[in-house]
């Protein structure tokens, strides 16, 4: 492939060469393959210094030049193909990533198997660290005629050019955008050849999960790249059920009294896991006022995201009085793995102190290099038209109608998008989403005046301490016994874990709803004429609350009116609409509560009993029967005369004490049976079969023996109590009122769960009330028996004697205090 031939020609739109006179409109036209270099600069020189021929002749030369070359009809390549570069100069990632994207084009150039013949020309524009101004060059440089664009290196500025990359359907390659937003379908034409701002929140939720904390407070710059990275972030924090508790956003260029304004409210929360997504400027003057207002102490944890890394990697020495300032930072960096080529570049450029993002600027270049060599390869043609649209919507001196659309955009952008090589940041593909495949981070904390590697962090394995390369030839692990990190030295110089919360300065009471009881004030209840809750209750919370490592402020609330017992399930419901924090007090845990709320570990057994009244049996001459049943006495005596009798069958034939008249037989069977009872009997068994019959047997009696020997204890030591009411069961299967108290979940249990008809219940509000139902009994106007909690009825049972519990407790609950989450206190702290 040959240089062009340029020439001077009247037209419409063109470039202006600074070879030739400022008035004269140039255009490009490639030689045919076959001339040399030094016939052109002849041409050029005739054109020069002829100028009146120049247009007369122009004919002339073009059917000379085209009749004498040789011809080749494969030809698709142009000797040269412009790009353009969007970026600020005088920025962290501006001054390495110019020397990066130089570097790469003199390496493209010089690479005769890349665009093999063509070289690659690139134009950079300055886009100044201002908005307005960014746009309004950028706007400019697309006047130009180039095919894809490096940059822009400002994600606000990106969300802008890329619409106008949209309307020319030229390539946006950005190197340093990372706004995750910015990934969206909108924006068909911007390609991010770095990684996305979502895998680097991904990284930073999973640090926090990993150190078991619950809440961050986030701290950005307010502009599409600040924002728009802390909403991915609080995205992926919910996804590991932690939260943003505070977003404290800066405005673009904050002062140092902005700074010290928003970090002083910071430092008043309860959080101290601290993000700081910021831009360098703004960063370094955080760490510097929070040194100032002592939030690098001991207690706070700072994460920083890869401005910081980006910072200090491109700064050749930092000044001790800066890297005083982040002591114990964590910060991230995008992750390249090691290799010669990178190895090779950094050392031929070592005194730039090239960045991740100047890397990534490399592989920009390269990546539409070789997107070009394939464009080209398949026929592409490097063309540009006029917009229909640009002319329509110039009503002004705008000159829109100068940005042209670039006619080959869309297959050259299916090029770069199908690009497959490795880089000096790695494999450099794109997934189905855009993104770049082996998205990872380096874990870094700063200690000294350096960076110290703790781990890495891939969207393929999670937390390591071993590279995620090693990890890529394994099956992925992402279980949470597999992430490990190393030792981290925290603010403070201390490598113990920080909790990550305190007691706010400014923090909220809680509000804490009791049941204002009327009955059994002695489990909990307000005191009259006055606000003091007390009781039971009471004293578990308050001796709960003192073994936390933290103050915790509240305020008792009642709830009832004060007559009535309240409702505990609309206690519940107010948990649930906010309007209380939580609720302490004898609150069942039962299962339609626990769908809706969280209760505490219960600090007490409950379940439900039947209460009944009873009646005293008295002790007579005959008590010594009352052991067993008639039926067990019938019983025994039938096995006496039978074992008496086998025993005589089977010995009165070879044993004489079982021989003689009929009456001394028959008294010495009965005899014989009735003194085995007490193990006294005086006839010896000779068969062997009798023997196994009365070892027997003497087993059962000793059975016998015991039982009724503990029964009869037990009545002359113990009163003896009876009821109607034998249990559930009996109670159920009879028709006479049951008695329940107001505002507990008996009512719902005995009719949803046990089917008894509401007309059947009976609600009390009083241990008085109780009492009087008990004694007039169902056929006076009473109950025949109360179903109630267990505490509450021993309570009761503590003064009262004519009553009992019968049958067993037919539910398994307890009490626990409850709350929306049970990390508002005991359970897990701030």
């Amino acid at each position: 492939m040959q240089p062009p031939l340029l020439f001077a020609f009247p037209v419409s739109r063109a470039t202006t060469d600074p070879k030739l006179p400022p008035f004269y409109p140039t255009f490009s036209l490639p030689l045919p393959l076959g001339f040399t270099n030094s016939l052109t600069l002849d041409l050029l020189c005739f054109c020069r210094s002829n100028r009146s021929v120049v247009f007369v002749s122009i004919g002339l030369l073009l059917q000379v030049i085209y009749s004498s070359a040789p011809s080749d009809k494969n030809y698709t390549r142009p000797y040269v193909v412009n790009i353009g570069a969007l970026f600020t100069f005088n920025s962290t990632i501006g001054r390495v990533a110019k020397v990066a994207i130089d570097a790469a084009i003199d390496d493209v150039n010089n690479d005769s198997g890349v665009l093999r013949g063509t070289k690659l020309v690139v134009q950079v524009q300055d886009t100044s660290c201002n908005g307005f101004i960014g746009i309004a060059e950028a706007l400019q440089f697309m006047e130009r005629d180039i095919v894809a664009i490096i940059g822009p290196q400002s994600s606000v500025l990106a969300h802008v050019i890329s619409h106008v990359a949209n309307e020319l359907k030229v390539p946006l390659l950005a190197f340093a955008a990372t706004d995750p937003t910015l990934s969206s379908l909108e924006y068909p034409y911007f390609v991010r050849t770095t990684q996305s701002d979502l895998f680097q929140m991904a990284a930073i939720a999973e640090l926090v999960d990993y150190y078991q904390w619950r809440q961050a407070i986030a701290i950005f710059i307010d502009d599409d790249y600040g924002r728009n990275g802390i909403d991915s972030l609080n995205d992926k924090l919910a996804e590991r059920q932690c939260t943003i508790s505070y977003k404290a956003a800066m405005r673009p260029g904050a002062t140092k009294s902005d700074i010290t304004g928003l970090l002083a409210k910071v430092a008043s929360m309860e959080s101290r896991i601290i993000v700081l997504h910021a831009n360098p400027d703004s960063g370094v003057m955080v760490f510097s006022v929070a040194k100032f207002l002592g939030m690098m102490s001991q207690g706070y944890v700072w994460i920083a995201t890869d401005w910081l890394s980006s910072f200090l990697d491109s700064t050749p020495y930092a000044e001790p009085s800066i890297t005083d300032t982040m002591q114990g930072v964590l910060a991230l960096r995008q992750h390249t793995p090691n290799s010669k080529r990178k190895s090779a570049l950094l050392s031929k450029w070592k005194s730039f102190r090239l960045n991740s993002y100047a890397l990534y600027a490399y592989d920009a270049v390269w990546t539409i290099a070789y997107a070009l060599d394939s464009f080209f390869s398949s026929g592409g043609n490097v063309s540009f038209s006029n917009d229909p649209n640009l002319h329509d919507a110039d009503g002004g001196n705008l000159h829109l109608e100068a940005m042209s659309v670039f006619n080959g955009g869309q297959f050259l952008l299916d090029q770069i998008h199908n690009v497959d090589f490795v880089g000096v940041t790695g494999p450099i593909h794109f997934d189905s989403q855009g993104y770049l495949i082996h998205p990872a981070y380096d874990i870094l904390n700063i200690i000294g005046t350096g960076l110290r590697t703790v781990g890495y962090w891939s969207n393929y394995s999670g937390l390591s301490v071993s590279s995620p390369e090693l990890l890529y030839m394994k099956p992925p692990n992402r279980s949470a016994a597999n992430e490990e990190l190393h030792t981290v030295i925290w603010p403070g110089e201390t490598a113990t874990k920080p909790r990550g919360w305190v007691f706010p300065n400014n923090g909220k009471e809680l509000r804490i709803g009791v049941p204002n009881r009327v009955s059994y004030r002695e489990f909990i209840s307000e005191a009259p004429g006055s606000d003091v809750v007390k009781g039971y209750c009471v004293d578990v919370f308050v001796a709960a609350i003192s073994l936390l490592p933290y103050p915790v402020l509240y305020k008792f609330i009642p709830f009832g009116d004060g007559r009535d017992n309240p409702n505990y399930t609309d206690l519940v419901a107010k948990v649930v609409s906010g309007e209380l924090d939580a609720a302490i007090g004898d609150i069942a845990i039962v299962t339609n509560r626990t769908r809706i709320v969280d209760f505490t570990q219960p600090y007490i057994e409950s379940g439900l009993v039947v209460l009944a009244p009873v009646k005293r049996l008295n002790s007579n001459a005959w008590a010594f029967l009352q052991p067993f049943t008639v039926r067990m006495w019938c019983i025994t005596g039938l096995f006496l005369l039978v074992v008496g009798s086998v025993i005589w069958i089977l010995e009165h034939r070879i044993n004489d004490e079982f021989r003689g008249p009929p009456k001394k037989q028959l008294i010495t069977i009965f005899w014989f049976s009735f003194s085995t009872l007490f193990f006294s009997h005086k006839e010896n068994t000779v068969s062997t079969l009798g023997r196994a019959v009365l070892i027997i047997w003497l087993f059962v009696v000793l059975i016998i023996q015991s039982s009724y020997t503990a029964n009869l204890t037990s009545l002359l030591t113990m009163q003896q109590l009876t009821s109607p009411i034998k249990g559930l069961d009996s109670l159920i299967s009879s028709d006479e009122p049951i008695g329940f108290q107001v505002g507990s979940f008996t009512e719902y249990y005995l009719v949803e769960d046990l089917g008894i008809s509401r007309s059947r219940l009976k609600a009390f509000n009083t241990p008085e009330e109780y009492a009087m139902a008990l004694e007039l009994g169902p056929n006076n106007g009473g109950v025949a028996a109360v179903v109630d909690e267990r505490p509450y009825i021993k309570l009761f049972l503590s003064t009262h004697c004519k009553f009992a519990i019968v049958g067993s407790e037919f539910t398994k609950s307890g009490w626990g205090f409850v709350s929306i989450s049970l990390m508002l206190f005991l359970a897990t702290p701030p």
